[in-house]
């Protein structure tokens, strides 16, 4: 894939630092290159639900925003990128001491872009696919 922003790193380093909500869960940018992004979360007891598993909002949060950094490197500077609408499937009860977020764009175009995101549960070097998302993402010109 190409990205049409030359200054994309910049667009998507901005995105996750930025994002005040993200900051307050812990949720840090890895990695990215145009078509995918990378992100991960250190599970500190927060994160969790009443049973003990790592709450589907947070899984839902890191993939979420991890498909719309990775839908950035394929938007143009004059446009940005917001979720339309996704769906989350949760595969397995999320257990671990971390989350590992990687989103692929599967078909990136000029109105809209359809991400996938995988959530995986890590335990050192272990990694546990425990959910995964499919997003539309709507192409929305910056205001002037």
């Amino acid at each position: 894939m190409r990205a049409p922003d030359p200054n994309y790193r910049q667009v998507v380093e901005e995105g996750f630092r930025e994002a005040a909500f993200l900051s307050e869960l812990g949720i840090t940018l890895v990695d990215f290159g145009p078509g995918w992004c990378e992100s991960s979360l250190r599970i500190e007891p927060r994160h969790l639900q009443h049973t003990g598993v790592i709450h589907a909002g947070v899984q839902a949060t890191i993939a979420d925003h991890t498909a719309g950094g990775a839908a950035m490197t394929v938007t143009p500077a004059h446009e940005y990128i917001l979720t339309l609408e996704f769906k989350m499937h949760l595969l397995r009860a999320g257990r671990g001491e971390g989350l590992r977020c990687l989103a692929r764009v599967l078909k990136p175009g000029k109105t809209f872009h359809v991400v996938e995101s995988e959530v995986f549960a890590t335990e050192g070097e272990k990694r546990t696919l425990i959910s995964k998302l499919t997003a539309t993402m709507a192409v929305v010109p910056r205001e002037a």
